[in-house]
């Protein structure tokens, strides 16, 4: 079965007013929980983001003239960890989906 992220995001945000065996209203779902999962999906794609954007700059600069090699290296690998963390985490996500959703009801 080929799960997609936003699969697996759209399905998280539907059962997100669930707390649990039954459906809890909405309202008296607390906001930080229904947030928590969002804000930390949120936090680590901006930090790709600025990882991303600092190695092109750092490139950029390095082309201008203006930076060092080693400023490049540094820029370069720190995005590559910070890509390498996100798709970990979206794995580890979709794999406990897909084994959520083999299980019998």
């Amino acid at each position: 079965m080929d799960v997609k992220a936003l699969d697996a995001l759209g399905a998280y945000n539907k059962t997100s007013a669930l707390k649990e065996v039954g459906a809890v209203p909405t309202e008296t779902v607390n906001a930080a929980e229904k947030a928590g999962f969002a804000s930390m999906v949120e936090e680590g794609l901006g930090s790709v983001m600025g990882a991303t954007s600092g190695m092109e700059s750092a490139v950029a600069g390095k082309l201008n003239g203006q930076a060092q090699l080693l400023d490049v290296v540094t820029a370069v690998t720190s995005a590559e960890m910070a890509v390498e963390t996100v798709v970990a985490v979206r794995d580890k996500v979709l794999s406990a989906y897909n084994d959520i959703i083999k299980m019998p009801i």
